[in-house]
């Protein structure tokens, strides 16, 4: 007859769902993620960046923590005892966990540990901010590329991945986690682009205190001081919108396609 301890060794670990939980508004969670939410029994999220109505959802016994005071090895530790017991855990990452989510550290020590994971995407915090304000990041014959980086602060940034330097390409560029340094990032931004380059701040997007700014390049850092904004701020620095470009080509009357004869 097995042992306490031999059904213990016996239980299917419990599956790890990394949830993006959107920019802030619980309405831009997933159905996905939601379901992965209700049926958790361990909830952990990022308090300083996740409202608590997002994770509103978890069922009534399930147990909500906010990682945001703690270290790496203490919530892999929740996560770990909790699966290990054949719990399904929620990890909620604000925006999609695949820009800068630290997925991959947390990730491999699930596999060290032998326990599924999967990833369920968010809206990201750009593309929220490009919907809020109406703005598009590709325009015909102007820019057919979005650049997602930040500036360098205590993470290190590759010197070829400067923003200056891909400024230089004239493209999109949606500019995370530098609002402390916005002085910085606008003079580093100026060495490529000009001061009338048209730039959106947007803080706490889907968030009741949602800002969104709009400004010039040459004003960025002025506008941000105004506002009294530190953190929390997604920058789409726009240079295709000073120019015409061309109306779309998938809806002209001469364009041919697989489903329009």
């Amino acid at each position: 007859m097995p042992t306490a301890e031999n059904k213990q060794d016996t239980v299917r670990p419990g599956l790890v769902s990394f949830v993006g939980a959107g920019p802030g508004d619980p309405e831009l969670l997933t159905v996905k993620g939601r379901k992965a939410i209700e049926q958790a029994g361990l909830v952990l999220y990022a308090g300083s960046l996740v409202p608590p109505a997002v994770v509103a959802c978890a069922g009534d016994g399930a147990r909500v923590a906010d990682s945001s005071p703690l270290t790496l090895a203490e919530c892999h530790a929740l996560v770990r005892d909790a699966a290990l017991a054949g719990e399904n855990v929620a990890r909620v990452h604000t925006g999609d966990p695949s820009l800068y989510g630290a997925l991959r550290e947390q990730a491999a020590l699930l596999d060290r540990d032998r326990i599924p994971w999967r990833v369920i995407p968010g809206v990201t915090a750009a593309c929220a901010a490009a919907a809020a304000a109406g703005v598009t990041f590709t325009v015909p014959e102007a820019t057919q590329s979005l650049i997602i980086s930040r500036m360098e602060g205590r993470t290190p940034v590759p010197e070829r991945e400067r923003l200056a330097a891909l400024a230089a390409h004239k493209t999109s560029l949606a500019i995370y986690l530098s609002a402390h340094a916005a002085q910085a990032l606008q003079e580093e931004l100026s060495r490529s682009l000009p001061p009338e380059t048209p730039v959106l701040c947007a803080y706490r997007v889907g968030w009741p205190e949602e800002k969104l700014i709009r400004t010039r390049l040459g004003e960025l850092a002025g506008s941000v001081a105004a506002h009294g904004i530190t953190r929390q701020v997604v920058f789409l620095v726009l240079p295709a919108a000073l120019k015409k470009g061309a109306a779309s080509r998938l809806y002209a009357e001469d364009f041919r396609h697989g489903f329009r004869k």
